[in-house]
């Protein structure tokens, strides 16, 4: 499949918040490895609805995530488009946002990319911390293997390189 468009890669999460920060580590080691120029790499963390104008330019989204499935702490999460939670809730302030309310948006507008996946592990641990547990540290390099994996299924050309190091 030929490399079409722009893809954004979007960590997600917050540094502070021990595991909840791994898709941000996951972002930092995809920074390492050398992408096509269609793969735009974007750090997140915890923009809110800044990060609307992102979401809506981009052909397809990749977000990197810590994603409570109720799995066992570590594992690997992917959730095609149809399966992401997305909603409009009541908030008790306006700076309230976050990526679900940020995907629901672009969704009822219409520019939600049609091709988006989220790809994340499951937190052990979501507390005050700048450290992730060991078994999500553990599977970070998994997450960005799984990521290259995404961007080559979507006609990006990551080279082998990039995947047998990941």
């Amino acid at each position: 499949m030929p490399e079409r468009g722009r893809t954004l890669v979007l960590g997600c999460g917050n540094l502070l918040g021990a595991d909840d920060g791994v898709g941000i580590a996951a972002l930092d080691r995809l920074r390492e490895v050398a992408l096509p120029s269609g793969v735009e790499l974007e750090d997140g963390g915890t923009w809110g609805l800044n990060l609307l104008p992102l979401v809506e330019s981009a052909d397809r989204l990749l977000l990197l995530d810590a994603v409570d499935h109720g799995e066992a702490p570590g594992s690997l999460i992917v959730l095609e488009r149809e399966e992401i939670p997305r909603f409009l809730g009541t908030k008790l302030s306006p700076h309230q946002i976050d990526l679900r309310e940020v995907l629901a948006l672009a969704e009822l507008r219409g520019t939600l990319p049609g091709e988006t996946v989220v790809i994340g592990l499951q937190p052990e641990r979501v507390e005050m911390s700048t450290e992730l547990s060991p078994s999500v540290a553990v599977n970070v390099p998994l997450l960005v293997e799984r990521a290259l994996q995404q961007l080559a299924a979507w006609g990006h050309d990551v080279g082998r390189e990039a995947l047998a190091g990941a």
